[in-house]
């Protein structure tokens, strides 16, 4: 699976009716319901979408015939092995019926050239841990995370004996990571939470 980068726009005119295609990387239902407000336009006849967050997918042809555009934007994602992504695609009418099919053409191939031009990163699996360690152990602690590739400290506080760290690490080596601090702590380290994303 692959995520964006950023967002992207791009705009096309099909038979006098002129599409703009935008898509950008989302994590939750309300980043798209946010964006969806911001990037719908009341004055053009159609702002459909589609959007997708691991298995959950929503979309809408927002008045256009019944599976003509919601449906082909996300087979556009999902061709493109594409998560955490929405696309909306802004239609204004240019008096030309382009019939069921060619709906489905426009709407699909508008959302996949969106995507083909967007910038994409491989989506790596990750895991977030809270662990516990002493004061006495902290700064290795923090350097071995920040030494290991795509692990990171989310957060930090301080207790009465030491801190707790919530850390996000890919998932494929977050049991090697929390072996080698159990071995730089000669085991007093306390993982608390683990949580896949």
């Amino acid at each position: 699976m692959f995520a964006l980068v950023r967002s992207e726009e791009v705009s096309q005119e099909i038979r006098k009716s002129r599409f703009r295609a935008r898509a950008a990387p989302i994590e939750t239902e309300a980043d798209a319901r946010r964006l969806l407000a911001e990037w719908s336009d009341p004055q053009a006849n159609h702002n459909c979408w589609a959007w997708r967050i691991g298995a959950v997918y929503r979309f809408s042809d927002d008045g256009e015939p019944g599976g003509t555009a919601g449906k082909p934007i996300l087979q556009a994602i999902d061709g493109r092995e594409l998560d955490r992504v929405l696309v909306v695609i802004t239609r204004w009418f240019g008096g030309i019926l382009l019939g069921a099919g060619g709906l489905i053409r426009a709407y699909g191939g508008t959302a996949a050239a969106c995507l083909r031009a967007a910038e994409t990163v491989p989506l790596v699996p990750t895991v977030a841990l809270e662990i516990e360690c002493q004061f006495s152990d902290l700064a290795l602690v923090q350097s071995r995370i920040a030494a290991r590739e795509g692990a990171s400290v989310e957060d930090q506080t301080f207790t009465d004996t030491g801190a707790r760290l919530r850390i996000r690490c890919p998932a494929d080596g977050a049991e090697a990571l929390l072996r080698t601090l159990s071995d730089l702590t000669s085991g007093r380290l306390v993982v608390r939470r683990e949580e896949p994303v």
